[in-house]
């Protein structure tokens, strides 16, 4: 994958915060496996939530982890991240890596230091959801949301000049990326754990239907729920967060939510599950994967970094609008449908998200975007000449001054 020369140098990568293990974490691992000698720099560390390969890298926290409360209320200090990321010393790296969805591509690398950004998304809440959050704000809350996140805009386009090349997760992703920093971005799909989500044993009975996801706004539970309601089929809602208490407030009885599932526990309800339903628009999705890796179709909004994983009528059914209706309805399609949908096809296909594959892809991309620098940098001291080839002619006379 990388040559013995490139994988030597030294490389830092920086990642908004580490505070649990989830999809941007799992890059941060594959990179890690690519550059086992990188050092890891980051605004917050829970390291009780973190996995022996991370721990085992050196792990620079910025000043926000020395703040009041900082590993569990970090985000309340978005409007320092910019600050402390430019404080960051890069000047003993080769090569800078960012992982960026919260704050983390604003470093300050030296010259002649390649800066490759993995982009999971552009700031969800400073540009295309910023309605929603600011609207489910209200008072003093909204007035300052709204001030700092004009500001942060500013700061967040104009850090997107410091980065040398761009990978987006996703196509939907990288269209943002061109539509607020006018930049180009590659396209490498994120890595997803197949070996943990495996076809079941031929014979397995698929019994309900699964929502997987954290239990907030914009990944639309409220919706799935309410679209079961009256329905002659079983759902099992996976997950917790700032929705879980008033989505249990009014369950229909063939509704059940589970909370937080052991990933043991979450391959055996994929690989019995008869479908599962994503209704967010994502910038990827890496659960629509975990359920196809276990041959298990998807029903979701067609819209965002879904259409990277789920062909419509092969691996899924996608469904146009987000709403109660079209979700119903696109259920009682896919009872209609279900005999269509091959689980051995449906793992097969999964099988492109591999991180072997990932990383395959991204070694690529960092070993020509080295190469397109060493030239520059080659170019650039050609075109420099040096004192001794300057032709020096006589000194000027001393400017006489009058007395």
């Amino acid at each position: 994958m990388l040559d013995d020369q490139i994988r030597g140098q030294r490389v830092a990568i920086i990642h908004y915060w580490l505070v649990s293990m989830r999809g941007g974490e799992r890059v941060v691992e594959e990179l890690l496996r690519l550059f086992p000698q990188a050092e890891i720099f980051t605004h917050v560390a829970d390291r009780s939530k973190l996995s022996p390969l991370i721990l085992d890298r050196p792990l620079h926290e910025t000043f926000i982890s020395k703040l009041p409360f900082a590993r569990r209320h970090y985000q309340k200090y978005l409007a320092l991240m910019p600050r402390a990321l430019e404080e960051i010393d890069l000047s003993d790296f080769d090569l800078v890596i960012s992982s960026e969805s919260g704050p983390a591509k604003g470093v300050i690398v030296p010259p002649l230091v390649p800066h490759i950004c993995y982009i999971h998304t552009p700031m969800r809440y400073l540009w295309d959801h910023y309605p929603t959050y600011r609207g489910r704000l209200s008072g003093l809350k909204r007035s300052y949301f709204s001030r700092l996140a004009h500001r942060l805009r500013i700061w967040d386009v104009s850090s997107a000049a410091r980065v040398d090349r761009f990978i987006a997760n996703s196509n939907f992703v990288a269209e943002r990326v061109q539509r607020y920093y006018h930049r180009q971005a590659d396209v490498v799909n994120p890595p997803v754990d197949l070996e943990t989500y495996r076809l079941p044993p031929a014979g397995t009975k698929r019994s309900h239907y699964l929502f997987v996801s954290q239990l907030v706004h914009y990944k639309r539970p409220d919706l799935v729920i309410e679209a079961f309601r009256g329905l002659d089929q079983r759902l099992l809602v996976v997950g917790e967060g700032e929705e879980s208490e008033a989505l249990a407030r009014n369950l229909p009885p063939n509704v059940t939510m589970l909370g937080r599932v052991p990933t043991e526990n979450l391959a055996a309800l994929y690989g019995s599950a008869r479908a599962l339903i994503f209704p967010g628009e994502e910038d990827f999705g890496i659960v629509p994967v975990e359920a196809m890796s276990c041959g298990t179709p998807v029903i979701a909004y067609g819209r965002g970094g879904i259409l990277d994983s789920v062909t419509d009528g092969i691996s899924g059914l996608f469904f146009e609008r987000q709403g109660v209706e079209e979700i119903r309805e696109a259920v009682l399609r896919f009872e209609r449908e279900a005999a269509r949908f091959d689980p051995v096809r449906i793992a097969a296909m999964a099988q492109r998200f591999s991180a072997e594959r990932f990383r395959r892809e991204i070694a690529a991309i960092i070993t020509s975007e080295l190469g397109r620098q060493s030239l520059k940098a080659k170019n650039f001291s050609a075109e420099v000449p040096s004192l001794s080839d300057v032709e020096v002619g006589p000194l000027p006379r001393p400017l006489a001054l009058p007395v």
